[in-house]
């Protein structure tokens, strides 16, 4: 086949995506809309003479053809579109059922691009064919996102010089248009996250998606990000992040090493204490980041999770990660140590005041106030053992974005917050899921930096042995991020 033949395809389909601006995109919604709203029309004529045991049939496959649907079509369009499916699949347990399931597909298995483009793609970007690259390439893709797709490969490794296995990520060619028309789409993007949480201002979180979006079409900087990573969690007992290949990375294309690992939906069978053990890992990974590290990988859905048993988890996904600033993390901590160590109403609403989350002198309760801007803290205000419940994550998720609290009127989010409010968000729904039970506060209390509690749990004491094993810089921070 001719080089220019060859080219024809994936000059097709990025002639395609470049279309999908504004007007078109805007239309593949519009489409949806007009099938969801016959799917309801329909069934409402089917109920007029069915008895009531057929009307809850017709209505449950309604909510299954609806479901379907809208994750095939937000699948479909990659980018923020589908990013803000995956976010709905794992934030709010008050979805139908059938919906939520449907969208949780998007986490793992989107619809993936063909062989040859991808193969295209890499070839592009790495500037030599796909048979000099790798030993062998696995056509078929093994996971599929919102940005890209991942593929097996097996590499000589320049080290060592024997076969290794790995991971390799390509960009969808043309996505960068795609979400580039995403991201004008600010009010759709607003209208779309109030269908979940109807009394959100979504501005701030809009914002910050459009921010974390813009950065994640950049592969070298979650190679730089994976990388920082990967060297703070060396030799970790039970946090594992993948090992960045750098002669095979580009703009466009990451290469790790490959792990093999059970998937999100397979760890939810295992039994209680496997689930506790992992939702241990994944909330040691999420503070130990933040407050020593002051970074963290932002994107914690549950396809980003590799778990391998006794609490080992490999973490995925560096696309994107916030750093934080000192002045950032003194805040984040002042915060806690009000609410949740000293419990001191009126400091805590000087500090919220002074980060500019609550109007100065706004005529509120301080009692009241700190109520509504501590049910973050609530579960870790405790020394006890609890247990989360997807009941529990998601009246904190509610709580989150209602607007009805005549609080809400002088409250807002700065842009640092937003984020933070994703991580707690993403995690909580986690811990909700697996139905994770354990002492939250003593776990927390060996993270805080103005506590360093000793262990409490044996995932504590393995990582006590770790810290003093290990180079001094397991305390050391990265710089922040120019801009960022």
């Amino acid at each position: 086949m001719s080089s220019d033949r060859a080219a024809r395809p994936r000059k097709r389909l990025q002639h395609a995506i470049a279309r999908r601006g504004r007007t078109a995109r805007n239309t593949q919604l519009a489409g949806l809309a007009v099938r969801v709203g016959a799917n309801y029309a329909t069934t409402r004529a089917r109920k007029v003479f069915a008895s009531a045991e057929r009307r809850i049939e017709l209505d449950h496959a309604r909510e299954l053809k609806t479901a379907d649907q809208i994750a095939d079509r937000l699948g479909q369009m990659k980018g923020a579109m589908m990013k803000l499916g995956q976010m709905a699949s794992y934030l709010d347990e008050g979805l139908p059922e059938p919906l939520r399931v449907a969208l949780s597909q998007l986490q793992s298995n989107a619809p993936p691009m063909s062989a040859e483009l991808a193969i295209g793609a890499i070839e592009r970007e790495l500037g030599a064919p796909i048979g000099e690259l790798f030993v062998t390439f696995d056509p078929d893709p093994i996971a599929s996102a919102s940005i890209g797709q991942v593929h097996r490969a097996i590499i000589i490794d320049p080290i060592t010089g024997a076969e290794r296995a790995v991971a390799v990520k390509v960009q969808y060619p043309g996505v960068d248009q795609a979400i580039a028309a995403d991201l004008r789409n600010t009010e759709l993007l607003g209208t779309i996250l109030k269908q979940g949480f109807g009394g959100l201002d979504p501005t701030e979180m809009v914002e910050e998606i459009k921010t974390r979006l813009a950065e994640e079409l950049d592969y070298r900087l979650e190679a730089e990000n994976q990388r920082a990573f990967h060297a703070y969690y060396r030799d970790h007992p039970f946090i594992h992040v993948p090992e960045v290949i750098d002669h095979l990375c580009s703009a466009r294309v990451l290469t790790t090493e490959l792990v093999v690992g059970s998937t999100w939906q397979e760890l939810l069978t295992w039994d209680q204490r496997e689930r506790d053990l992992a939702a241990e890992c994944i909330f040691r990974f999420v503070f130990r980041s933040l407050y020593r590290f002051k970074a963290f990988n932002g994107d914690p859905h549950p396809g980003n999770y590799l778990f391998h048993g006794n609490g080992r988890v490999t973490f995925l996904d560096f696309g994107l990660v916030k750093h934080f600033t000192d002045a950032e993390l003194h805040t984040f901590e002042s915060m806690v140590q009000a609410a949740a160590v000293r419990r001191d109403d009126a400091e805590f609403r000087r500090i919220i005041e002074d980060a500019g989350m609550l109007q100065r002198d706004a005529p509120v309760d301080t009692a009241a106030a700190g109520q509504y801007f501590s049910q973050f803290y609530q579960a870790v205000r405790e020394d006890q053992v609890m247990t989360w419940t997807p009941e529990y994550s998601s009246r904190i998720v509610r709580h989150t974005f209602d607007r009805s609290s005549p609080i809400s009127q002088y409250a807002t989010v700065p842009r640092s917050f937003v984020f933070i409010q994703r991580i707690n968000l993403g995690l909580y729904a986690i811990l909700g899921e697996l139905h994770a039970t354990g002492n939250y506060r003593r776990m927390s209390e060996e993270l805080w930096p103005m506590v360093n509690a000793g262990p409490s749990t044996a995932m504590g004491e393995a990582e006590v042995v770790w810290l003093q094993a290990g180079p001094d810089d397991h305390g050391r921070v990265p710089q922040p991020h120019p801009g960022r």
